[in-house]
């Protein structure tokens, strides 16, 4: 088969071994294929991984008890029966691997595999290219999950990039008094749609918000989290990070601002919010590219500005 593989570089091959589905998996035929931040990050090196990329998707299950059907899949394949599993934390499982970025091969190809514990059915409201939103805006409404919002709050999110645009959405939802940071007029615009007020760099008075959410996976957006939260106020991380942060752990005490993070989250969640058109995914593609042009879809997504690049694989 066809895939997208890293091992040093960044190539495509067109005679990969097709996957064998384990005990409990499913074969999965790709349809669609999103590339994000984390995809880039694991290329210039952060995690160490080798093997074929990918964890965002939309495919069609071939064979089994859900021959046919339409699904998204979550990305920890957890052990089962370690302490973290068993008190209801598998995305956090001690023995875990992850699609397509910790010793699991990813979804940048024509087949993958997965545990059938893992898929969810795509509803027929929601298309191939929307369903690809689903991991990250599952990963999105688990920063409610970890960080409660008041309506009262003044919260401003930090990084309109492609989590960014769907974090805001999503904070929206909570009636919270928000602003949202972005660096590019796309970016405003998209914002303005929303009725989501939006301001550029430096626009904002520092220590004047009760949360901020840093979606930049940067030591800029930290540092200017750091500036921007209040005295005992909130930053949540929901961004990885390539290399290792310089951070005032000094303000952070003496102020007492709490820090936060969050990672994957509940897909039958975000399934709803896209089947009730609550969240604007739509928008946020860029381009779609072939499977045989990835290498030219990975420059395009790497640009400062772009939003989601999508493969279309089958």
């Amino acid at each position: 088969m066809k895939a997208v593989r890293f091992q040093d570089t960044l190539h495509l091959e067109t005679n990969y071994p097709n996957p064998q589905p384990g005990y409990g998996e499913a074969l999965i035929r790709i349809s669609r294929a999103g590339i994000c931040n984390t995809d880039l990050e694991l290329i210039r090196g952060y995690k160490g991984f080798r093997g074929v990329l990918g964890h965002e998707f939309a495919g069609v299950v071939e064979g089994g008890e859900r021959d046919g059907q339409r699904v998204v899949g979550e990305i920890n394949i957890a052990c089962g029966t370690c302490s973290l599993c068993n008190d209801g934390i598998p995305s956090q499982c001690e023995n875990r691997a992850t699609l397509g970025i910790n010793h699991k091969d990813g979804i940048f190809a024509e087949y993958a595999t997965l545990p059938v514990e893992n898929l969810h059915l795509i509803p027929d409201v929601i298309t191939d290219e929307q369903a690809v939103f689903i991991e990250p805006l599952a990963a999105s409404l688990q920063m409610l999950h970890l960080t409660h919002i008041s309506p009262h709050d003044r919260v401003i999110v930090i990084g309109a990039g492609k989590l960014g645009l769907l974090t805001a959405q999503v904070a929206a939802l909570t009636g919270c008094d928000l602003t949202v940071i972005g660096r590019h007029s796309q970016q405003h615009s998209l914002l303005a749609g929303w009725s989501i007020p939006s301001k550029f760099p430096g626009d904002l008075e520092a220590r004047s918000a009760d949360l901020v959410i840093d979606c930049t996976g940067t030591a800029e957006g930290f540092a200017d989290a750091l500036e921007l939260v209040r005295s005992r106020g909130t930053i949540h991380l929901k961004s990885t990070y390539y290399g290792l942060l310089g951070v005032d752990l000094t303000r952070i005490v003496v102020d007492e601002i709490k820090v936060e993070t969050s990672r994957c989250g509940p897909f039958d969640a975000a399934i709803r919010l896209l089947a009730r058109g609550l969240i604007d995914v739509d928008s946020l593609v860029d381009a779609h590219y072939p499977l045989e042009k990835a290498l030219q879809a990975f420059e395009h997504a790497g640009r400062k500005g772009s939003l989601k690049v999508i493969l279309d694989i089958a």
